[in-house]
């Protein structure tokens, strides 16, 4: 698998065989009332974007975040590392909010 090498990465950016999963208590699904995808955490609601919405519905526990930018790329017309410089960012993000684990 094509990665970042760790001197490309930026600091506490986690690693691309990191498989990133929803933390315990933590729901993605469709909000039919809302009309839009919701991430329920206890206690707490997230909406996500549109950006968002795709990288979260690659989330599934055995899909490493390398993989999860492959796919992304692959879709979508951004160069790689961009890609996985924003995948990173945000599931490093959600993670710190303890809405997934890596």
């Amino acid at each position: 698998m094509s990665g970042v090498p760790a001197a490309a990465r930026a600091p506490g950016a986690p690693d691309e065989r990191a498989v990133p999963a929803f933390g315990v208590g933590v729901k993605f699904r469709f909000d039919q009332v809302r009309d839009r995808w919701v991430v329920l955490a206890p206690e707490r609601l997230f909406i996500p974007d549109a950006p968002a919405v795709e990288i979260l519905k690659l989330v599934d526990g055995q899909r490493s975040l390398g993989a999860i930018v492959d796919d992304l790329a692959g879709r979508f017309t951004a160069p790689r590392a961009q890609i996985a410089t924003d995948v990173a960012a945000m599931l490093s993000d959600l993670a710190d909010r303890g809405v997934v684990r890596l």
